[in-house]
């Protein structure tokens, strides 16, 4: 029981991590065409448009350099997570934008898109992970 808070941060950056990086790979057509069964966009074109969708406040082309910005951090924060290093702002960092992403999805989707999907899960649980006091199995623990 001495390693269970340890497994569970570890756990936790892991599934957050993880949970970045097959959204970005999926952007970039890499996990399957669009349409497929297990594909969500399959083209960074489609991700755009969902972007789009999310901002419509924003004119097009703003909206889709929010949509790099985004991707970018995913793909940062779950580098970071997974590696295990600069753990508490990644987290941060992920936390503000998921919640972000789900206060959009809320308003402009439909209440139920970010429950769904879990963003404000994934959100609370980055804010979680920012809380701890260390990171035992990670760089930053070293």
């Amino acid at each position: 029981m001495k390693n269970t808070p340890h497994f569970a941060q570890l756990f936790l950056r892991l599934a957050l991590g993880i949970g970045f990086i097959l959204p970005v790979m999926d952007r970039f057509g890499w996990l399957g065409a669009p349409g497929s069964p297990t594909v969500g966009w399959g083209s960074w074109a489609i991700f755009l448009d969902y972007t789009n969708s999310l901002m419509p406040y924003l004119s097009r082309p703003l909206a889709n350099i929010m949509g790099i910005i985004a991707t970018a951090g995913e793909l940062v924060f779950g580098i970071l997570m997974i590696i295990g290093y600069k753990i508490k702002p990644a987290a941060i960092g992920s936390f503000l934008l998921t919640l972000a992403f789900a206060l959009s999805m809320l308003i402009f989707a439909n209440y139920r898109a970010p429950f769904n999907y879990s963003v404000f899960v994934v959100s609370a649980s980055s804010l979680v992970l920012a809380t701890l006091p260390g990171y035992k199995w990670s760089i930053d623990g070293r």
